[in-house]
């Protein structure tokens, strides 16, 4: 497959192809995702019931931003650069903590929890200073179904709108009401981000390299793409698994009564456009990221929540969940690892993308529209997204 240009009439001749394996460790490349990609897009932080007191914070760090959300005396959440406004010092450390004002560590500079510069030391030494100016620096908000999301640049629908086509779907797990089981945890992984997004996506692996996933569902795993979103979902058979622990997950998860009978023994997965997916269970909620660190580092970030249900059979039920999913992020470690080695070589390039992989088709399909060098078989000249900043800045 050596086209690349895009056809001005009729049909894309790069429409089911992935994209390049440049594209997976190239530096340039890396940096226009950073601008034109991630940037824009909506990251969770954290869900509304981590922050259900006045002080309490949570932080996100990102793109070489650290975002702090945070709930104010009043009551409402807010979202901030966790940055100072007098020499540029991270404010807080960690992922989460309270606090009655936050006050940097380098110069005492202090802040409310609405933003605003309340203390300045030695406040004569800035005759012309207004601290009206000089609050904490807002970043763009939305808060969905209880779910904290920030934005570093405007532009682009909402989550609202994104999930928009899934709401019925969506309205009856009640994500406002969810309760974290644990804690955020942080999974370095040496692939690019794209390959932990492509697997999330893929169909057709699954028989393949998950004998769990296919012992539970069997056939009934099933995929469709929207223009934001991908959704995958699978139910569960009735024949008892030959693993333990699945065959007890099977057998514990009790009725959830406010389930549809649809939904009762369905995992409901969503992926939002570029990489935040919501793993959807009838016993629990798990929210993961795929952080860019590098062209060839990714950080997943993930946690799960729950409602309120002290039934015996339902806490087994999470923690069987916890086990079968344990040895299913196993799985995918070692296939995205076998896929970022393989892109090292020189044999491979671009590869067809079946008719039944409608996300993989989509995903690349967006990336392109984006970032239109992936149309490119070969790897361009290093430098190449910088030249292409000065070309637009002239």
């Amino acid at each position: 497959m050596r086209k690349s240009a895009k056809s001005a009439t009729g049909p894309d001749p790069l429409d089911g192809w992935s994209l390049p394996t440049w594209c997976y460790d190239d530096p340039d490349f890396y940096h226009a995702e950073c601008q034109q990609i991630f940037a824009a897009s909506w990251q969770v932080v954290c869900h509304e019931s981590d922050i259900n007191s006045a002080g309490q914070w949570h932080a996100l760090d990102f793109l070489d931003e650290s975002i702090i959300v945070v709930r104010g005396k009043d009551n409402m959440v807010r979202a901030f650069t966790n940055v100072c406004r007098h020499r540029g010092s991270r404010l807080v450390d960690g992922q989460h903590g309270c606090a009655n004002r936050l006050t940097c560590p380098y110069h005492a500079w202090t802040y409310d929890l609405q933003g605003k510069l309340v203390g300045v030391p030695h406040r004569e030494d800035y005759p012309g200073l207004d601290t009206d100016q000089h609050g904490l620096a807002p970043v763009e908000m939305e808060i969905w179904h209880g779910f904290i999301f920030v934005r570093l640049k405007p532009g682009g629908p909402s989550v609202a709108d994104m999930m928009e086509p899934f709401e019925e779907q969506i309205a009856p797990y009640q994500f406002e009401n969810l309760q974290a089981l644990g804690r955020v945890t942080l999974r370095p992984r040496d692939v690019n981000w794209k390959n932990v997004a492509d697997n999330y996506s893929d169909v057709l692996h699954i028989p393949v390299a998950h004998p769990g996933l296919t012992r539970l569902f069997g056939r009934s795993y099933g995929i469709g793409a929207k223009a934001h979103v991908d959704r995958m979902w699978g139910d569960l058979v009735e024949q008892p698994s030959a693993n333990i622990s699945e065959r007890l997950y099977q057998h514990f998860l009790p009725p959830v009564p406010h389930l549809p009978p649809t939904q009762q023994r369905r995992w409901l997965y969503f992926k939002l456009w570029p990489n935040v997916a919501f793993d959807i269970y009838p016993d629990q909620v798990d929210f993961m990221q795929f952080l860019p660190i590098s062209p060839t580092q990714t950080l997943i970030r993930e946690i799960s929540y729950a409602l309120p249900d002290k039934r015996r059979e339902m806490r087994a039920a999470r923690y069987l969940n916890w086990r079968i999913n344990r040895q299913v992020n196993a799985e995918d470690t070692a296939l995205i690892t076998r896929v970022q080695e393989g892109m090292k070589g020189s044999s491979f390039s671009i590869g067809p993308l079946g008719k039944s992989e409608v996300c993989l088709r989509h995903f690349c399909n967006s990336v392109r529209q984006i970032i239109p060098q992936a149309r490119q078989n070969e790897r361009p000249l290093p430098g190449w997204h910088t030249s292409n900043q000065r070309h637009n800045e002239d």
